[in-house]
């Protein structure tokens, strides 16, 4: 126990110290000065004043705010609570940029320039008026209506409304030569070269719309005594210079970030972009009137937002622009939460957060505040997480180094999704999504750090002590209670059936009967050879043909238990398949000697694995859960009976209610009541009967399909009995059964969920922009893949005697029933009983003409080609959390195309032995390994095919 806790406390030092070591510190110019000017919107658009003292209250405190920051604020409009801003930025010495909102909408056009013009004219702290804001980049076409000038100052409104009619009507007159003067340009776009149209139409339409914003800069220009221009980026005003020239000062935007520079760049860029604009248009005022970078969001190409990217370029940049007199406003002053329209960075601008905290320090050096409350609540949960740790028997040094860091891993992941959820802003959307995926990835990291787990048992734990070992010696040898061997059938191939009886008959066992109960198979082709055959066996067999059984396979063996010895104390149980070993009872019954033993489970395996490619992968599959999931629940006494090669003591089973019929899985139902009744459990994984694989792949799928059905039925039969007193179950068996129903049933159905919202979400990720999934969802999904394989790969070599190639079969086989089990928890949850479902063996199974992965096809084609549509409609932009999207979408695709490979594989040559074999003749055949086989060339002595044909004649 003091080197497991030592050990803990190594990891939670490590984890600790690697805080400490990746703790991120940026250096930058400190700033102590004030800002020139900042970009301010105090509401969201469509606001409506409705409470002019609050609105007002909320202004004002913002501005005082901004006040210890700027001497400035620029608007972006002049209506919608914008209008408060002025008056109240003079009261706290602080002057006002102003802004019109210009857009498609002529009458709001309107509204927003006339307010801007009041705003002027009654305010002296309004330094500028800023027409419209990137109108011309936007493309939103100014209406013709608004082209007129706004009326003058010192009008009553009956002269204001003369005014409007009169501009009107001399708009109406020009408008025919406006017009063709804008289709002209088109024209000559139209005449371009072809490789230079697009570009001659793009320059064209902006152009126009050029021209329609100079002719309302002219006309706000006219009404008020500040200078006026708009905002547009800088190539805008490089491209059109009679825009400059119609505007007192240039207003342009630099934004690096949009224009996929790194944030090393950014200040070089602006500067030269300052440059650039002094150099073309000199003696004009330059300023940046948006300058900036994003804290929070995702990459643009070269573009990394962050608070540390956004502090430095911030900090730099106004160092560099004090240093030459660059004019400048920065883009913005606080957060702005709704602008979840311009792609995840759209919130972030702000160099106050939305509860108006800055985000960054401007002296000293750049860190995260926040950096070690993270790592606290890292450190704390991976603690928490090792607790159980302490609770595991004999666990070794290596095995708890293991989960410990394990435990850790998912400590760091919950502090950064923590560190999300602090410093993002969701709409509803949003938050629903990310909730939804925190609610799935619950289950899926339980699952994890479960099967981490068994990987830290099985490669670095004790080696099993409660196995059942071949050889070894057991107390009660020389005892032989009577066992009653009970064999159910149903339509079961006669010839098969006799094998099974044969070897029944062949049992090293002097105490023993046999009774076969063959059901509801009416057909005296299948029944009438098994009761002769039995006959012939000697009395020790008994025969029973019952019809109108209810309750299938459970219902037959309460008749058989009704006929069964008075003097048996033990049951076993075989599949009518199943041809036993001889020492079977001679083996395992002893174990029996110790009154509190009820059951005795021995493995499943298969005699026809050799059949087809397809069959010898099946049998590998099968292989991994009886060696190494039964062999790890058997040391806390918690097997799953699975009815074939069980012995059950009989006073256990009628302890437990016997056989019921209200599952279609009866044996594990009893096995789990057997073991709520607190008697112990043993499991062996030697060998001592071997059965027949499912014939088809349809019938590997129903057989999966009824395991999770009877499954998920017992679960909601049993949940009541795993609650505290309810049942003699040890914590450790309820955490056994409850972590092997999550990592079977919930694991499949999670996989298929998940994908099925991951597809759904793909154009919404890919169209709209908006509501990437971010690393703290797709990182983990990944990550648990990885883990997945890892655990198959890693429990296969050490526990289950395959080659390599039969594992990765054996992988592909586990991978494909995903969306079956899925379907059967599906069942389960709207539907109580379904019929129970034969699996057809013996090879007198038909193949289905359907193709028999048809659904797997479709949501494994639909997930590539959703991982592809992201890869294409990224090449732009190249978000990194995208492309990650896409690895998760093909990931997920996996198990769906693993169903449709060996479907396709049962169908095709490539299925039987003979053909490989055949192929590997042929390959060392042709490079010189093996003498080619020439064909036997016909002696002399011999008639030819034409002397035959005459004597024949």
């Amino acid at each position: 126990m003091r080197a497991v806790v030592a050990v803990l406390l190594l990891v939670t030092a490590t984890h600790a110290a690697l805080w400490g070591l990746f703790q991120e510190k940026q250096s930058a110019p400190d700033y102590r000065g004030t800002l020139p000017s900042l970009s301010y919107a105090p509401f969201e658009p469509g606001h409506s004043v409705a409470d002019l003292a609050a609105d007002t209250e909320k202004v004002r405190a913002d501005l005082r705010k901004l006040s210890t920051l700027a001497r400035a604020v620029r608007l972006y409009s002049s209506t919608e609570g914008n209008e408060l801003v002025p008056p109240i930025a003079a009261e706290l010495g602080m002057k006002v940029t102003v802004g019109a909102w210009i857009d498609k909408d002529a009458n709001r056009n309107s509204r927003e320039i006339e307010s801007a013009i009041d705003l002027a004219r009654r305010n002296s702290n309004v330094i500028g008026i800023v027409v419209g804001n990137e109108t011309v980049f936007r493309g939103e076409q100014i209406p013709i209506e608004n082209l007129g000038s706004p009326p003058k100052p010192g009008l009553s409104p009956e002269e204001a409304a003369r005014f409007r009619e009169e501009s009107a009507r001399i708009l109406r007159e020009e408008a025919p030569r406006i017009l063709r003067e804008e289709a002209a340009r088109l024209h000559d776009a139209e005449l371009q070269p072809e490789d230079k149209r697009s570009e001659a139409t793009k320059w064209a339409i902006a152009e126009n719309n050029v021209h329609r914003l100079i002719r309302v800069i002219q006309g706000v220009k006219k009404s008020v005594n500040v200078p006026v221009t708009t905002g547009e980026i800088w190539n805008i005003w490089r491209d059109h210079p009679q825009l400059a020239n119609s505007s007192d000062f240039i207003a342009a935007h630099v934004l690096p970030y949009w224009e996929n520079f790194t944030d090393k760049q950014a200040v070089d860029q602006a500067v030269d972009r300052y440059n650039l604009l002094r150099d073309l248009f000199p003696g004009k005022r330059i300023l940046i009137a948006e300058f900036g970078w994003p804290s929070q969001g995702y990459n643009l190409l070269n573009a990394e937002p962050g608070t540390f990217q956004q502090a430095s370029v911030l900090r730099n940049f106004v160092t560099r622009a004090d240093a030459i007199g660059m004019d400048y406003n920065i883009v913005e002053a606080i957060d702005q939460p709704w602008k979840f329209f311009e792609g995840g960075v759209g919130p972030y601008w702000g160099i106050l957060n939305a509860a108006r905290e800055p985000k960054f320090a401007w002296s000293g050096p750049v860190v995260d505040e926040a950096y070690w409350k993270l790592a606290t609540i890292a450190l704390l949960v991976g603690v928490l997480m090792s607790l159980p740790i302490l609770r595991l028997t004999d666990a070794t040094m290596m095995q708890s180094l293991m989960l410990s860091a394990a435990a850790n891993g998912v400590g760091a992941w919950v502090a950064t999704v923590f560190a999300y959820w602090t410093g993002h802003y969701f709409v509803f959307g949003s938050a629903f999504a990310l909730m939804l995926g925190l609610i799935l990835l619950v289950p899926l990291v339980l699952i994890a750090m479960a099967r981490i787990e068994e990987i830290a048992a099985v490669a670095f734990g004790r080696n099993p002590r409660r196995l059942l070992v071949k050889g070894a010696a057991v107390a009660g040898g020389d005892v032989f209670p009577k066992v009653s061997i009970h064999v159910p059938a149903y339509f079961e191939p006669p010839e098969m059936l006799k094998q099974t009886l044969d070897a029944v008959a062949r049992l090293d066992y002097p105490n023993f009967e046999c009774v076969v109960i063959i059901n509801n198979t009416p057909d005296p082709e299948f029944w009438q050879p098994i009761q002769d055959h039995c006959r012939a066996l000697g009395e020790r067999f008994k025969f029973i043909n019952a019809e109108k059984v209810e309750g299938f396979k459970a219902g037959a063996l309460r008749i058989a238990m009704e006929r069964t010895a008075v003097d048996a104390e033990i049951v076993g149980i075989i599949d009518a398949d199943y041809v036993v070993q001889p020492d079977w009872l001679k083996d395992l019954v002893p174990v029996f000697a110790d009154p509190r033993v009820g059951l005795v489970q021995a493995p499943q395996d298969h005699r026809d694995g050799n059949r087809s490619l397809m069959h010898y992968i099946m049998n590998g599959e099968y292989a991994g859960f009886f060696d190494i999931g039964m062999v790890q629940r058997n040391e806390a006494n918690a097997i799953i009976v699975h009815g074939t090669m069980c012995l059950i003591r009989r006073a256990a089973m009628d302890m437990a209610g016997g056989w019921n019929g209200d599952t279609i899985c009866e044996d594990t139902d009893l096995g789990l009541a057997i073991i709520e009744h607190g008697w112990l459990t043993h499991y062996t994984n030697h060998r001592y009967g071997h059965g027949l694989l499912p014939d088809t792949y349809e019938a590997f799928k129903k057989q999966r399909h009824r395991w999770a059905y009877g499954g998920f039925q017992i679960v909601k039969k049993h949940w009541r009995r795993f609650l505290p007193g309810a049942s003699r179950l040890s914590p450790d068996q309820r955490r056994e059964f409850a972590l092997g129903w999550l990592n079977w049933l919930g694991a499949e159905s999670l996989g298929v969920l998940v994908a099925i919202l991951n597809l759904i979400w793909v154009p919404i990720v890919a169209f709209a922009d908006i509501a990437i999934p971010d690393k703290i969802l797709t990182l983990p999904i990944i990550a648990s893949f990885v883990v997945s394989l890892l655990h198959f790969v890693v429990l296969y070599r050490l526990r289950v005697p395959v080659k390599w190639g039969q594992m990765l079969g054996a992988m592909i086989a586990a991978m494909s029933v995903q969306w079956t089990v899925s379907r059967a928890v599906a069942n389960g949850l709207i539907t109580e009983h379904l019929a129970f479902a034969r699996t057809s063996k013996g090879g007198f199974s038909l193949m289905s003409v359907e193709f028999q992965a048809f659904w797997e096809a479709v949501i494994g084609i639909l997930l590539l080609v959703g991982a592809a549509v992201l890869v294409v409609t990224n090449n732009q932009k190249e978000v990194r959390e995208i492309y990650v999207f896409a690895a998760v979408l093909v990931l997920e695709s996996l198990p769906f195309l693993s169903a449709v490979a060996i479907a396709i594989l049962e169908n095709s040559r490539v299925n039987a032995f003979s053909f490989w074999r055949h192929a590997g003749v042929r390959t060392l055949e042709l490079i010189g390994l093996r003498p080619v086989a020439m064909p036997t060339v016909v002696s002399s002595s011999q008639p030819v095919a034409s002397e035959i044909h005459r004597e024949a004649s």
